[in-house]
Formats: C-alpha cells, sequence, structure tokens
C-alpha cells in the first residue's frame, strides 16, 4: 500500500515528466508512475463525442487507441462509472480492481484503471483520487493539440461544420456552488448551424444559444461567426443589446442578408438570481422550479440576426429562485419525428429532464439520456441539429449552501466540504471513498 510520502513523489514525478511528454506518452507514463506507488496496471478511457462508448488509449496506432478496449458506457462497470461520477472497485484475481472517474473540474472526460494488491488504506485511496484527478489535467493539457486525441475520441467520420463548432464550444459541464451549467449537442458528427456558449465574469454567467439557417458549412459559418462576435462584445464589456446590434452588423457585412441566426443571449446575476434576457426570434427560454413547475419566459423578440427586418430589441427580466433551472433549446429537440410524424414536442422534453433531475441524476447526465431518447424518436437520426443548454441557479453566495449526497439509510452523515457540496451537484462523489458490494467486471 502507499503511504503519504509515496503518493506525493508519485504525483510529483508524474507532473514533472508530463510537461514534455504528448497524449500518446500518457498511458505508458501514468502506468510507470503509478506502479512505483502500489497502483497496479493503471488503464486510460476517454469518452467518445457522443458519450456512447469508453476507448481506451494505449499510447499506439494513429489513434493512440491501437489494441485497446472500447467498453459501453450504458453497459459496463466503468460505464457506470462514468455516468454515475462515483467510483467502483471489484475484486479480481488476487487484487482489487478499482474504476475512477477522471474529470477537468465537472466535465466528464472519461474514466481510469487501476488495482490495488488488497483492500486499499486511506494513504493509498489519497493516491488514487490524487492521480485520476491528475489524469484529467494532463488529458486537457494534451487534448488541444493531439490529433491521436480527436481521432480516439471519435467512432464515425466528422462533417468540416461539425469540426468547426467543436473545436469553438466551450466545456459541455462547468459547476461551482452558485450555478451548474451544462449543455448537449446533436449530430455530435454533423452538427452545422446550432452553437451554445457560456463564461463567467464576476458575478455575471453570461449564456447564448445560436440556431443558424440552414444546415450545411455556411450555417456553420453563420453560428461560429455570431458566437464570436457575441463573445468579442462581452469581453470588452458591453451590454446585451450592444452584443446583439454586434451580431447584426457582422452577419449583415458577411453575407449581406442571405444568411441568419436565431439567437437568445443572456445574463444571470450569480449574487442576485436577475436574469437578463434578449430573444433574437428564437424559442423562448423554459424555466422550471421546483423540479416540477415549468412555464416559458414571456419577452417580446426581435427578429433573427442578420435580417435587419428593423424590430426593436427588447430586454426583459425574470427574478430566480435558488434551485430554479434554465432550459434555452433549438428547434431539433421538439421537432424530431417519429415514423408516424409525430413531434418529440416540448412537453416531453420539459418531462424527460424533469424526470431526470427529480430521480438524481447529474444534469450531464439527464442530458445525455435526453438525446439519446431524441434520436430513439427519429430512428437514430437527427435532419436537423438540437441544442440544449441547461443552467440552475444554486441562489446567492450566502444562501447556497452545500448540497449533500444522497445518503442510504444505514450511512452516517459527515460534515461536507463546500468543494464536496460542489461536485454532488454534478453527480460526482469523492474519488476516495470506499465503495464495496459491487462485483462484475466491465
Amino acid at each position: 500500500m502507499a503511504s503519504l510520502e509515496d503518493s506525493a513523489r508519485m504525483l510529483h514525478a508524474l507532473l514533472r515528466a508530463s510537461h514534455l511528454s504528448a497524449f500518446e506518452e500518457m498511458p505508458a507514463l501514468v502506468t510507470h508512475h503509478a506502479g512505483a506507488a502500489g497502483l497496479h496496471r493503471a488503464r486510460i478511457y476517454v469518452a467518445d463525442i457522443q458519450e456512447l462508448a469508453l476507448r481506451e488509449a494505449t499510447g499506439q496506432g494513429p489513434d493512440a487507441g491501437e489494441g485497446g478496449r472500447d467498453l459501453r458506457v450504458d453497459a459496463t462497470l466503468a460505464g457506470r462509472v462514468f455516468r454515475d461520477g462515483q467510483p467502483y472497485s471489484t475484486p479480481v484475481t488476487g487484487r482489487v480492481q478499482h474504476w475512477l472517474p477522471v474529470l477537468d473540474g465537472t466535465e466528464r472526460l472519461g474514466v481510469l484503471r487501476i488495482e490495488t494488491d488488497g483492500e486499499p488504506d486511506e494513504p493509498t485511496r489519497a493516491a488514487m483520487k490524487g492521480l485520476a484527478s491528475l489524469v484529467g489535467l494532463l488529458l486537457v493539457s494534451k487534448r488541444h493539440h493531439s490529433d491521436s486525441y480527436a481521432r480516439l475520441t471519435r467512432v464515425s467520420p466528422m462533417t468540416v461544420s461539425a469540426e468547426m463548432q467543436w473545436t469553438l464550444m466551450p466545456p459541455r459541464t462547468f459547476v461551482n456552488r452558485r450555478v451548474t451549467i451544462a449543455a448537449t449537442m446533436e449530430p455530435a458528427y454533423a452538427t452545422a448551424g446550432d452553437a451554445f456558449d457560456y463564461a463567467l465574469a464576476g458575478h455575471t454567467a453570461h449564456l447564448a444559444v445560436f440556431d443558424a439557417m440552414g444546415h450545411d458549412n455556411s450555417a456553420g459559418l453563420t453560428a461560429n461567426l455570431a458566437m464570436a462576435t457575441c463573445r468579442n462584445q462581452r469581453r470588452q464589456g458591453n451590454t446585451l443589446t450592444q452584443a446583439r446590434d454586434a451580431i447584426e452588423a457582422t452577419l449583415l457585412e458577411q453575407f449581406a442578408h442571405t444568411r441568419y441566426a436565431t439567437a437568445v443571449l443572456a445574463d444571470l446575476d450569480l449574487d442576485t438570481g436577475l436574469l437578463t434576457w434578449i430573444n433574437c426570434g428564437h424559442h423562448p427560454p423554459v424555466l422550471i422550479r421546483g423540479r416540477r413547475w415549468t412555464t416559458h419566459l414571456a419577452c417580446t423578440p426581435t427578429h433573427p440576426v442578420g435580417t435587419d427586418l428593423g424590430l426593436p430589441a427588447t430586454l426583459c427580466r425574470e427574478q430566480l429562485e435558488p434551485g430554479d433551472q434554465l432550459l434555452l433549446y433549438t428547434d431539433g429537440i421538439i421537432e424530431a419525428r417519429d415514423a408516424q410524424g409525430r413531434e418529440f414536442g416540448r412537453d416531453r422534453f420539459v418531462d424527460f429532464v424533469i424526470r431526470h433531475q427529480a430521480d438524481g441524476f447529474p444534469a450531464p447526465e439527464t442530458l445525455r439520456r435526453l438525446v439519446r431518447a431524441v434520436l430513439e424518436h427519429h430512428d437514430g437520426h437527427l435532419n436537423d441539429d438540437a441544442t440544449v443548454l441547461l443552467c440552475e441557479w444554486h441562489g446567492s453566495p450566502e444562501t447556497a449552501a452545500p448540497v449533500e449526497d444522497h445518503e442510504t439509510p444505514d450511512s452516517e452523515a459527515v460534515p461536507r466540504s463546500a468543494e464536496d457540496g460542489v461536485r454532488a451537484r454534478a453527480g460526482i462523489r469523492d474519488a476516495s471513498a470506499d465503495a464495496k458490494g459491487m462485483t462484475g467486471g466491465a
């Protein structure tokens, strides 16, 4: 078993070795340094873009996955770890095998598999937790300049428009004490005209969803121009109205009335819960209160950006309550039709989110399952882009108390830190927790 000194040396040595290494070298580095701390047979699995499979990184071949295993997210123990964000352990021949979630903050990247000679003591659990955290940081630091990583996370060819979109999108999950933000976008390998964006600055969360005309590379360019202009404006400290006007001007200059996009641009004051937004010819946001009551947020829309129709932009406001959830979405989610021509529909969409949140699923897993449901409704493929952004306000700094993990009837309640509460909101459990009783391999 690892001592605290062994754990510290392992993490320090791995971190130093990683500075001059590429993604392809990570599997061997992690295995080597983990083994020195008594953590055997370390294996890294990363999720594909659609979060259907976990693909082993071996460091070999053009995708750094040659000779590795693919594990289904919905049918394996490793997939359960990814879905739940909780570690699980199972006995293997002469050892105990541990599966731990690999995260970047609260963004789910994949899972880490390691083995110990017996039940881990506290220093060994700390080493496991630290290793999983460091692997997450290393993946993020290497993936942006690695074609191998991009290939490994794809199971189908990707269109040029989707290549643009995914390169510019922010992480699909962010959580802190005051807000949870999660988003999803389909078809993952062929998305074109949709885009989502969010960012935090001080006490403000900036949110945006765009739906450009068409489903081709030009639609992707339109959405990307709109999003880039929006980012440029907010980083200059400009208002929502100024951002909307700038997006309109950019699209008119580039496309001369031939291309346009609908959009919702919103600011959420994280101290007060005041939501301010502009609707540019888009579906109105949906508000979920108390995990059961829903309403459209009424706001007189202006015209889609790029059409220059002269409609005034109305700045609308809504006071949120702690626990309120905001849904921004594009029409591909609700207009997907089954073989009989029946739409998935807004009511089914909202009810799906409410039911899965009530069942304890974290926001990222709720949206992953939502996309699966929409695809199944539409016979496995979509004719239009479908995007959802979910934002939950937890309250002001004074009222946003840490959220507890769900306790089992025989568990002992213990005080939790603020960081633990944040991770609980994302469905993430401390990776050093002892997850016993789970049997069966992946």
